[in-house]
C-alpha cells in the first residue's frame, strides 16, 4: 500500500505499485486537474510535480511516487513560482481550450522554479514534450516570458510566540 504525499497531504490508497500515477490522482484521489492524453509521455497533459521536477504521471509507477512530495495542478498556486505562472496565464489569456493546460503550468513553473530567468532556447527545451492541439505556443512562451519578470512576493516568516512585533 503506497504511502504517499499529495500536494502536502500525507495518504495511503489501496492500490498496485504498478499502477500508474495518474489513475490514482485522478480517479482514486479524485484530484481530475491532471488530464489523461496520450498514455506513453509524449503530449505533457498528465505533467505533475515529483520532488519538484516535471514528470509524466501516466507512466510513473506509483510506487515510484511513494516518499517523494507530489504536486498537482490543484496545488501549484501555493508556490509563489506557481501563483506567477498562474497569473501569468490569466493575464493574457492563454487558454484555448484548455485541455493542456494543466501540463503546461506544471512545466512551466517547474522551469522557472528552476531557472528564474529563462533564454527563449530553455523555455523551448523546457516545453517540448508539452503538446497544445490548439497552437497557443506563442501565449505560453509569452506568459512564461511575463511569470519570469514578475516580481516575487517576499516570504513572510512566521510568527515567533512572544516575539515583539
Amino acid at each position: 500500500m503506497p504511502s504517499l504525499n499529495i500536494n502536502g497531504t500525507p495518504t495511503e490508497f489501496d492500490v498496485p505499485d504498478d499502477m500508474p500515477l495518474l489513475w490514482v490522482l485522478r480517479d482514486v484521489a479524485g484530484l481530475t486537474g491532471t488530464k489523461f492524453g496520450c498514455g506513453v509521455a509524449l503530449c505533457g497533459a498528465c505533467t505533475i510535480h515529483l520532488d519538484g521536477q516535471a514528470v509524466r504521471s501516466c507512466v510513473t509507477p506509483v510506487s515510484a511516487a511513494a516518499g517523494k512530495k507530489i504536486v498537482t495542478i490543484e496545488a501549484v498556486g501555493n508556490d509563489s513560482v506557481g501563483a506567477r505562472v498562474q497569473s501569468a496565464w490569466r493575464q493574457i489569456d492563454v487558454v484555448q481550450c484548455g485541455y493542456c493546460q494543466s501540463g503546461q503550468i506544471m512545466s512551466a513553473t517547474a522551469l522557472l522554479s528552476a531557472n528564474a530567468k529563462p533564454s527563449d532556447a530553455d523555455i523551448d527545451n523546457a516545453m517540448s514534450g508539452n503538446i497544445c492541439r490548439c497552437g497557443t505556443y506563442g501565449r505560453i512562451k509569452a506568459a512564461i516570458k511575463i511569470a519570469a519578470s514578475a516580481p516575487v512576493a517576499p516570504s513572510a516568516a512566521p510568527a515567533t510566540p512572544g516575539a515583539a512585533s
